[in-house]
């Protein structure tokens, strides 16, 4: 499904945990890093295509997480062109994007890379929050940037931050 504009609808995924810092997935066979991230399929809302997208790449379930936060409105990249599959090259331009900022409420051993028959990761790491942007892919970059700074404002405190700032209130 590609807009009139050439751009096709989906979603990107920043999974958090109680550290505030990100998953990071290895692409198959591959040394790039990145975020989840899938299209939505027609009738799906964002939201729905999130969670599928989350299961399929990552092997979580909606109660594995709680969603802090999302971007307003669509985020776009072009893809190069010579990136293209010969077939779209007249009509995809790249993608639009909804970002989605989650809290991993479940557990590390949760996440499980192999629960549909197409992994797209072989790999994953936790990484600080403001990563070295320069390790993705550099079509994707400005996007990142752009998800990541809209959606700090719902990190919360960390634990420990959060509990000596509850100490010093008392």
């Amino acid at each position: 499904m590609i807009d009139r504009d050439g751009y096709r609808p989906n979603v990107g995924i920043i999974i958090t945990n109680d550290r505030n810092q990100v998953f990071w997935g290895k692409r198959l066979r591959q040394h790039a890093w990145q975020f989840p991230q899938g299209g939505i399929q027609h009738g799906e809302t964002p939201e729905q295509a999130m969670y599928r997208e989350l299961r399929e790449e990552v092997g979580l379930m909606p109660e594995h997480v709680k969603i802090l936060g999302r971007t307003r409105d669509w985020m776009r990249y072009e893809v190069p062109h010579d990136w293209n599959k010969r077939e779209s090259r007249g009509a995809y331009r790249g993608q639009k994007q909804i970002w989605f900022l989650l809290r991993l409420v479940g557990r590390d051993c949760d996440v499980c890379l192999r629960a549909c028959t197409h992994p797209e990761f072989d790999a994953w790491r936790w990484n600080d929050y403001w990563l070295d942007i320069n390790a993705v892919i550099e079509f994707k970059r400005e996007v990142y940037t752009m998800a990541l700074n809209e959606l700090v404002r719902y990190l919360p405190a960390p634990s420990a931050i959060a509990a000596v700032l509850q100490s010093a209130v008392k």
